[in-house]
């Protein structure tokens, strides 16, 4: 092992992580409700105890965000998630409909593999592994390099948590050795059941394209649209938090500021007044050199970092109380790069005239991050009403886009993997949980009798079919509404539409003999077909010669 090449090693050690968890898998799977709930408390325990000395790593292994708010998320990641989903039913009987004869049971999905970023790395750990034991389900995770470290000391003190409190050896691994061959090679591990990706659009494609069920978040370039009933103050200081938390590391935190002309003045002033500094053009442009790459690429070295830093690396004067750099963009897209994805302390600035304005670009800022989430600020319903079909997976009103999408502020599911649906490729649309974990499975009792489902079905109403299934002699010969039910024609009609059919007789409906009993009702009301009754039957020629004589004979007495 030791004369084996570094992407070998890693190669092997993802090929034993991958073997070794999905024996734990498969033994945490018969866990009770109890055994599961004493493990994942002890887990709590542990990330709490060590949640600022796992901020501080992160922070000095990437050198993104801050140290206390990093505590909070892994805070968040503990002990408000558990909190969220320790009632949550996620093992045999989840639900039970009586009258409908519908039982739902729970079975875990089996071995995941845990996809971890650079910007949230030990949070995304403790929670990926919380809700990975909360389904009965093993995880192996695979850090970014650049926060390798971190990532495995979480990882390390959630296994050791979770086996001191009764769980399987193994049931939590993480790649010690990181690289694009062993993550590669765990997302295609047969042992491998589901992965959860949270990261770059490249990492989450390639997740998508293993094979097998994944569960991705991509980009997010969440627009907060000021909208002119808006209260100016609260807006701009629910933004102004939300943006510097963690200096802008969370996909859902806002990226542009769209406001209108008649409340430009006051935002802008608001703004000011809480710390953001509105930048020239050639300021803004000395900026996006710095922050981008490659176009529209974020240059890494400048995420998650403070204003003041971004603006001394770029040659531009600000006060000291900046907390947000903020620039004027004319348009989306090529040419416009802030109106791309920053998880930094940068903003795009907008200015519309109405609401309608505002719908049309944040379609257009969605693009580059659709289906992810997007804020509103607003006492008007209607407007919350006219966006809430917008092509983003979160809506959210009067709060904080990075606390409102986690579900820090809001009542969603804290969670730091954030569904973004079919409209950004993604297979959930809802924070992800427990639940995404499990297969739900469904038993359900026969309500119906499968001789007689056409007899007892009302809406089924086909005249003619009239004597299909004699054989089973319960044919039925009276409609419901006591009308006889006319036999069945063996010759064409026409139908209304102007199409001929042909129907057969109830000796070559025989022939089909499926078992079911057909009842064809009278038709009352159904203007299907025109339906022959047997007064509308034509007449052979021979039987036509023969009516005709008699009908003579008997005028002439005979």
């Amino acid at each position: 092992m030791g004369n084996m090449d570094y992407d070998l090693r890693s190669v092997q050690e993802a090929r034993d992580l991958a073997r070794l968890g999905k024996i734990a898998t498969q033994q945490i799977a018969h866990y009770s409700d109890e055994q599961i709930d004493k493990i994942l408390r002890n887990m709590v325990r542990v990330a709490e105890a060590n949640a600022v000395m796992l901020a501080q790593m992160a922070v000095e292994e990437t050198g993104f965000g801050k140290v206390e708010d990093k505590t909070y998320k892994n805070h968040m990641a503990s002990t408000i998630l558990y909190n969220a989903m320790k009632d949550m039913k996620t093992n045999g009987i989840i639900g039970e409909d009586p009258a409908k004869g519908i039982i739902e049971v729970a079975d875990p999905v089996g071995l995941l593999m845990g996809i971890v970023p650079s910007t949230n790395p030990t949070s995304t750990t403790i929670y990926k592994a919380m809700i990975a034991i909360k389904a009965r389900n093993g995880i192996v995770f695979s850090p970014h390099p650049s926060a390798a470290k971190c990532t495995l000391k979480a990882a390390q003190l959630m296994a050791q948590a979770a086996v001191e409190a009764g769980a399987p050896a193994n049931i939590i691994g993480c790649i010690s050795m990181p690289s694009m061959q062993a993550t590669d090679e765990l997302m295609h591990c047969e042992e491998v059941k589901m992965i959860i990706a949270t990261g770059g659009p490249g990492m989450v494609k390639a997740a998508y394209s293993a094979g097998k069920p994944a569960l991705g978040v991509g980009a997010g370039n969440s627009p907060a649209y000021i909208e002119r009933t808006a209260d100016v103050k609260q807006a701009v200081t629910n933004i102004m938090a939300s943006k510097t938390f963690d200096n802008g590391t969370i996909c859902a935190s806002e990226q542009s500021i769209i406001c209108e002309e008649c409340n430009k003045d006051a935002v802008i002033a608001e703004f000011k007044a809480q710390g953001a500094y509105f930048m020239t053009e050639d300021e803004t442009n000395k900026v996006c050199k710095l922050l981008f790459k490659n176009g529209h690429t974020m240059n890494a070295k400048f995420v998650g970092r403070t204003a003041l830093v971004i603006a001394e690396a770029a040659g531009i004067s600000v006060p000291l109380n900046t907390r947000v750099l903020i620039g004027a963009q004319g348009g989306v897209g090529d040419g416009y790069p802030l109106s791309y994805e920053k998880l930094t302390s940068v903003l795009a600035f907008y200015v519309v005239r109405d609401w309608h304005e505002a719908c049309e670009l944040s379609i257009k800022l969605l693009q580059n991050g659709i289906g992810h989430t997007m804020s509103l600020h607003t006492n008007d319903r209607n407007i919350v009403l006219e966006f809430s079909v917008k092509p983003a997976s979160r809506i959210l009103v009067n709060t904080g886009s990075t606390m409102g999408g986690t579900g820090a502020s809001t009542s969603l599911f804290p969670a730091f993997t954030l569904g973004c649906g079919t409209m950004g490729g993604s297979s959930v649309s809802e924070n992800v949980g427990p639940l995404q974990l499990v297969n739900i499975k469904k038993v359900a009792y026969g309500i119906k009798n499968c001789t007689t489902l056409a007899v007892d079905d009302p809406t089924f109403n086909h005249p003619e079919l009239a004597g299909a299934g004699a054989t089973t002699g319960s044919c039925m010969t009276m409609s419901s509404c006591g009308k006889p039910i006319p036999p069945a024609p063996t010759v064409p009609v026409t139908a209304n539409c102007g199409s001929t059919a042909t129907y057969l007789s109830p000796a070559e409906y025989q022939r089909g003999n499926s078992g079911i009993t057909y009842g064809t009702g009278c038709g009352c009301g159904s203007t299907n077909a025109n339906v022959p009754s047997a007064s509308d039957q034509p007449i052979d020629t021979v039987e036509l010669t023969n009516m005709i004589n008699a009908l003579v004979s008997a005028m002439k007495g005979e």
